[in-house]
């Protein structure tokens, strides 16, 4: 087929069309802006148009596109017009994925390490929603079986045609509550479905929700289950060793119970069919996923990283492993620099956020990342007071520290101690120096 994705520079559409492309469907795409996903998807041959114009809608099969794209969008309207058939990336899945045997992972939070350690663990094609870096890239393709390792969204609703043979889940925090209308049976209920779409089920049954589901399902309870906890250095980087149940010890890549927690679920689904030693020895395999704990620069005095928590309660487990990871390595101070992501859920969140950050010495805010969200007045110094708090326009980086810019002036220039961002806008291209 031809195949022309619209949005696609995002992490979750760029997935579907790389995907798509290997297996054999002429693919093209368009975007708002160029960025680096572009530029590696550009190199790979797939014709790209920048910005959205409606002259890319030529002979294609079928359209896609993602969440955001408006039916006003040029590209929808000329796909329309010409009779090609358009549909939502969540739509799409349910023929992209149909006859796969999917090992689907939802949740709040987690769902992209559990993913990538997952697919570091069993054989298979996946496509997650960042980038690991025992691949290289946010998708990875074995032609040599059915399964596939996926990422499943539930800020639209998509993990519901996500057709798991497998489904992961690792908590059901209330999350995008805007695409739910704030209606939180409407939220629960789209989990309960696609929880039981699946033939096995792996939960973490400490969730508050979860613990209510019923039926067959391999429950794990984190409290219990998870024990021996310690984290220890390999030639410098984080890895955290645990006992699961009666499984035995494992080690694996990044700090803190949440890994371990993330580490559990993927083990768990993958010792359905696979001896728990080779469990044990590929986990080993898993190298961290770009902008999750990401050390992008290293010295004797600082480490700087870049991480993509851009919810309260992925920022405080963060935090945690940032604390541990200092003292291991005998840093005297943690910096953070975070740009929030969206007003909405900013404010929705704003009481969380204002407790997330324990631990830190230095706080930096920089603007919200709007995420095409209309502005709104939101009070960073009161509400952090506690922090004394920067507001600064924007960070460069500088060495293994960085630059603090506002209105042009360099601010600050911290650069010792443990450096770390958090956000999911472009502060991840500020961190490396690329914007």
């Amino acid at each position: 087929m031809k195949i022309h994705f619209i949005g696609i520079g995002g992490i979750g559409i760029s997935g579907l069309a790389q995907y798509m492309d290997h297996k054999g469907n002429k693919v093209s795409g368009s975007d708002i802006a160029e960025n680096r996903i572009v530029r590696q998807l550009k190199a790979k041959g797939i014709a790209i148009t920048i910005p959205h114009d409606a002259s890319a809608i030529t002979d294609q099969d079928l359209v896609v596109h993602s969440a955001i794209i408006k039916p006003t969008n040029v590209e929808v309207a000329a796909a329309k017009a010409k009779g090609i058939e358009v549909l939502p990336r969540r739509e799409a899945l349910l023929r992209i994925l149909q006859d796969k045997e999917v090992y689907a992972v939802a949740g709040a939070h987690g769902k992209s390490t559990t993913s990538a350690i997952l697919a570091a663990i069993m054989e298979g094609s996946a496509i997650i929603g960042a980038e690991s870096k025992a691949f290289g890239s946010n998708v990875r393709y074995n032609d040599t079986n059915d399964r596939l390792i996926f990422e499943a969204d539930e800020s639209d609703g998509s993990f519901l045609n996500a057709n798991p043979y497998c489904a992961i889940v690792t908590n059901a925090e209330p999350e995008h509550m805007e695409y739910y209308e704030y209606d939180y049976d409407r939220f629960y209920d789209a989990y309960r479905r696609f929880i039981a779409s699946a033939a096995i089920r792996v939960i973490n049954a400490e969730d508050a929700f979860l613990s209510t589901i019923e039926g067959d399902a391999i429950r794990l309870y984190p409290s219990r289950d998870i024990s021996e906890v310690e984290y220890v250095l390999h030639d410098g980087e984080p890895h955290t060793r645990f006992r699961l149940k009666e499984l035995g010890s494992f080690d694996v890549w990044g700090f803190g119970e949440h890994i371990a927690l993330d580490a559990a679920l993927a083990i768990l689904a993958a010792v359905q069919t696979m001896p728990v030693e080779t469990v044990r020895e590929k986990i080993l395999g898993y190298r961290g996923i770009k902008k999750r704990f990401d050390i992008i620069d290293s010295g004797e005095k600082c480490v700087l990283i870049d991480d993509y928590g851009h919810h309260p309660t992925e920022i405080a487990a963060t935090m945690a492993s940032a604390r541990t990871y200092a003292r291991l390595l005998g840093l005297e101070t943690i910096t953070a620099v975070w740009q929030p992501h969206k007003y909405s859920r900013t404010i929705d969140n704003l009481e969380a956020f204002s407790h997330c950050f324990e631990g830190v010495d230095r706080l930096i805010i920089l603007p919200v990342w709007a995420a095409g969200e209309e502005p709104r007045i939101i009070d960073f110094e009161g509400v952090f007071s506690a922090y004394s708090p920067l507001l600064a326009d924007r960070v460069k980086r500088s060495g293994c520290g960085l630059e603090v810019l506002k209105e042009g002036t360099i601010v600050e220039t911290p650069a010792s101690g443990l450096i770390i961002g958090f956000g999911a806008g472009d502060i991840t291209y500020q961190l490396r120096g690329e914007k």
